[in-house]
């Protein structure tokens, strides 16, 4: 697995995206970081509750990422469970890694 490729954001550099929800609603998002996992880039969302603060739950989306040649962004859902576990560890990795710098 190359987990070389990760970038967490900084704190002083928000980047946001708006999502298109199933139920026709639409959820804007921080986004946290994009890594890879088996060469596959990955990004994390945190989804902002209505007045733009992080919500309580602290409920975070994953999905596969994607630029296309003109760099333009896209998501896909992440489809199996195996994949989806493999991606959450390395994402819970990330964390302790940011957390043990801070200290």
């Amino acid at each position: 697995m190359d987990n070389a490729n990760h970038n967490i954001l900084p704190d002083d550099e928000e980047l946001f995206v708006t999502l298109d929800m199933d139920d026709g609603t639409q959820a804007e998002c921080e986004i946290i970081t994009i890594f890879e996992v088996d060469e596959q880039d990955y990004i994390v969302l945190l989804p902002l509750d209505e007045n733009g603060e992080e919500n309580e739950e602290g409920t975070v989306y994953i999905f596969r990422y994607f630029e296309d040649a003109d760099g333009n962004p896209s998501l896909e859902n992440i489809q199996s469970d195996e994949e989806f576990e493999a991606v959450e560890e390395r994402f819970d990795e990330l964390l302790d890694e940011a957390e043990y710098e801070e200290d």
